[in-house]
């Protein structure tokens, strides 16, 4: 048995036999102004994200349009069929050629511009950090006014992978010199296409 083993072990014989229910968590009201979408989008744009547009609902001409030299896609979204099977992918690695990286949020958070991303939609979680660019498609329906909104939803018990995503990946030096797409995506769009 593995140290590692052994730790675990000793942890699990040693938990403790009651229930201990996690305390009430007061939410506080965020006064969007009554523009949810308006909302979340201005804080989108502070944190370097961008609204792809999508005329008549057709988002895979909205990409094509916004990416025209994108040769490898792969869209975890049933909305649009993409170059690269992710259903396929072996290795995480396989996905360091994806210039445009399509998936679904669970929901999006006015408070902080951030989408919400889950194992089960990203289908291979590093393709939204391996593409050069993030195309996230948000129902307005699921856009919640702040975190503790969020933090309230019942998908943090279903999933065993979340993560928020604020803006394209971005780095500063101490001069103030912000660079976007330093370690991850150079860009992160929000279409808004509702669910089904």
């Amino acid at each position: 048995m593995s140290t590692r083993e052994e730790i675990l072990a000793a942890v699990r014989a040693n938990e403790p036999a009651s229930d201990y229910p996690l305390p009430e968590v007061t939410v506080y009201p965020l006064d969007e102004g009554g523009d949810r979408v308006g909302y979340f989008v201005a804080q989108l744009k502070g944190m370097g994200g961008k609204v792809l547009d999508v005329p008549g609902g057709d988002l895979p001409e909205a990409v094509r349009s916004a990416f025209p030299d994108a040769s490898v896609i792969a869209s975890a979204a049933p909305e649009l069929a993409g170059t690269r099977d992710l259903r396929a992918v072996e290795h995480q690695r396989d996905l360091a050629d994806v210039d445009v990286a399509v998936v679904r949020a669970v929901l999006a958070v006015g408070e902080t511009g951030s989408v919400l991303l889950a194992d089960t939609d990203l289908i291979v979680n590093s393709v939204a950090y391996l593409a050069q660019h993030l195309v996230v498609l948000v129902d307005p329906a699921d856009i919640v006014p702040g975190l503790q909104d969020a933090y309230l939803r019942p998908e943090f018990g279903q999933h065993h992978y979340l993560v928020f995503h604020s803006g394209p990946s971005a780095t500063a030096d101490i001069e103030g010199v912000l660079i976007h797409g330093a370690q991850g995506v150079r860009s992160l769009h929000v279409a808004f296409v509702p669910q089904g």
